[in-house]
């Protein structure tokens, strides 16, 4: 691992490890809402059990952070891991309505909050091309 990626693996690694965590034990409301919005990127997410959906949340989540906080996992490998996960959270936002401007990237007030996940899409990015350059 370069130095120069420890504080990006740090801080990403993390925010998402610590955000599967506290999904661990989710309600099952909580989870139905969660659901009920990554349905609109992902329609087959909407057929599971909102408790399986919450716990399986909660493991990606877990994995990724993981993966990003292991020094002997490549930026490469770390990085698409992290890309992935932003990219479906990226999705949400431009597939569900009200998250941003009509025909922009632009996020509304009620979108900011998810369109603010575009710095992981950027760092699972720099990561790969990163790791790819060495």
């Amino acid at each position: 691992m370069r130095l120069s990626n420890i504080p990006l693996r740090l801080a990403t690694g993390a925010f998402i490890l610590n955000s599967g965590l506290g999904k661990r034990d989710l309600p099952p409301e909580a989870a139905a809402g969660l659901q009920d919005m990554a349905s609109k990127a992902l329609p087959r997410l909407g057929k599971m059990r909102p408790e399986t959906f919450g716990q399986t949340l909660s493991a990606a989540e877990i994995g990724v952070g993981a993966l990003l906080l292991a020094p002997f996992v490549s930026p490469v490998v770390a990085g698409s891991a992290l890309t992935a996960f932003s990219s479906g959270l990226l999705a949400m936002y431009w597939k569900m309505p009200g998250m941003h401007e009509g025909g922009s990237f632009r996020p509304t007030q009620q979108g900011t909050p998810i369109a603010k996940d575009v710095w992981l899409l950027g760092a699972g990015l720099s990561l790969i091309i990163g790791g790819m350059s060495r």
